[in-house]
């Protein structure tokens, strides 16, 4: 992508509702599972960074990221160093991880499965895999064109990718629920009318990069109310109870001790 738009991700990604209030769900996810006090945390598809001070709360934090104009903008926040790396094959850590989290990064990749696999093998037995992505194709838009997305994931098809990599399913559910309605009306509206298609037109055909009016900060009220509505989705994590629909997906595993795999093979 353009360094303009990693210019604007990484401006809006402390403050805009979106990402702060997804960060309180992911932070109150990470304290449920049981990681140990010297804990090794591995971000696979960093970003612009947005989440290490989050995640450098739980353990030692290690990242990676596809881009290198993305990179540049992680390193600068100096809460580790982030290397460019890429899955499923050019993973640039050798060691085993306790936790490993994927926030939006599998919906870019042509095989999710195996790069699923190969953050498997980075994995502690017994070490956690953490992955949200968008949820359902109808919500398909132009922000889906301009994040280079291959899919968007129904929760029942991501939890099947998972159990094929070999983890071993413990907690899943939909988020950014209250407000589904409102994107999910918006973003359809934009489909049916094609809402924006032409000035997204001019921009490709004047060679200007394009962006996405997702990252556009409301006013501050409006932005504290979103924030507080998106946030409070929290108290319903990890639990019995999981969110029956939303605009994105997010799903908890963990690698075995004794890999499924090698289990039925003994079995036979």
């Amino acid at each position: 992508m353009e360094k303009d738009f990693y210019l604007q991700y990484a401006t809006v990604e402390d403050k805009h509702w979106w990402f702060v209030a997804r960060r309180r769900i992911l932070d109150r996810v990470i304290r449920e599972i049981s990681l140990p006090i010297d804990a090794k945390i591995l971000e696979a598809g960093c970003g612009t960074g947005g989440n290490l001070r989050m995640l450098a709360r739980h353990g030692e934090v290690a990242a990676m990221e596809l881009d290198e104009i993305a990179c540049e903008f992680a390193n600068q926040r100096q809460v580790t160093t982030v290397r460019l790396g890429s899955l499923p094959d050019k993973i640039p850590f050798a060691g085993e991880y306790d936790l490993i989290v994927a926030f939006d990064v599998i919906e870019h990749l042509d095989d999710d499965l195996a790069a699923l696999s190969a953050l498997r093998s980075h994995l502690k037995p017994g070490g956690w895999i953490i992955l949200t992505v968008p949820a359902y194709q109808f919500l398909w838009s132009s922000h889906d064109d301009i994040n280079h997305h291959k899919r968007r994931y129904r929760l029942r098809g991501l939890q099947k990718v998972v159990r094929k990599a070999d983890f071993s399913l413990c907690y899943g559910s939909y988020f950014n629920t209250f407000l589904f309605p409102l994107v999910a009306g918006v973003r359809l509206l934009q489909n049916l009318f094609k809402l924006g298609n032409k000035s997204q037109e001019n921009q490709i055909q004047n060679n200007k990069p394009q962006t996405s009016g997702d990252l556009t900060v409301p006013s501050p009220l409006i932005n504290k109310l979103l924030t507080f509505l998106f946030a409070s989705e929290r108290h319903f994590f990890m639990g019995k109870l999981s969110l029956p629909f939303g605009v994105s997906a997010l799903v908890v595993a963990q690698k075995a001790v004794v890999s499924r795999q090698k289990a039925e093979g003994r079995s036979q």
